[in-house]
């Protein structure tokens, strides 16, 4: 009897030392300085819907404090390069940026960076859309919150954004976009 005692008392002396220790606040290793960004592109489609986009990057402005102007920081986007907008919508987003980690700073505004290799397909026949430099920007805004996670959509309206100008005789893509943003919490 006295055996079985001596094993039951080591036995809850061992479970009482394991939820001690392993209940210590160092090991929650959370960096309250930081967040996550996940950016999507979708488009919103009317008559136009053969307009393919030569994407090069995604990035943001931020800086320490709304009254300071900030400087761009990239966020590193992957699925670069030209994509057919009629295969992106709410349903089948496009992702361009996953889970990107950045300083919880002041986002004054979110930029989809264009290539020069925008065109779109008329006739089955491919015509070119000049940019002429414009890289499309939305003020977000919004100071980010520490270890908080954010959903962003980038939605481009293709049919405001293509138009034809009769002076150059070409068509030109001025990229017209609209900028959800969720939070979710941890």
């Amino acid at each position: 009897m006295n055996y079985q005692q001596l094993i039951k008392a080591l036995f809850i002396l061992c479970v009482m030392c394991l939820s001690f220790t392993s209940c210590s606040t160092d090991d929650s290793n959370l960096n309250t300085d930081t967040t996550s960004i996940t950016v999507k592109l979708k488009s919103t489609l009317g008559e136009l819907d053969k307009v393919f986009l030569d994407v090069v990057d995604v990035q943001i402005r931020v800086s320490a404090s709304e009254q300071e102007s900030g400087e761009w920081l990239s966020l590193n986007a992957i699925n670069l390069g030209v994509c057919d907008t009629s295969t992106i919508s709410q349903e089948t987003q496009l992702l361009l940026v996953d889970n990107f980690d950045l300083n919880t700073d002041y986002v004054h505004e979110i930029r989809l960076v264009l290539g020069e290799n925008n065109f779109m397909n008329i006739g089955n026949v491919l015509h070119a859309l000049d940019v002429n430099n414009a890289t499309p920007s939305n003020l977000i805004k919004t100071r980010l919150s520490s270890n908080g996670r954010y959903d962003v959509v980038i939605d481009i309206d293709i049919d405001e954004s293509v138009s034809y100008d009769d002076e150059e005789n070409m068509m030109v893509l001025t990229p017209k976009i609209y900028t959800a943003i969720r939070q979710f919490e941890y």
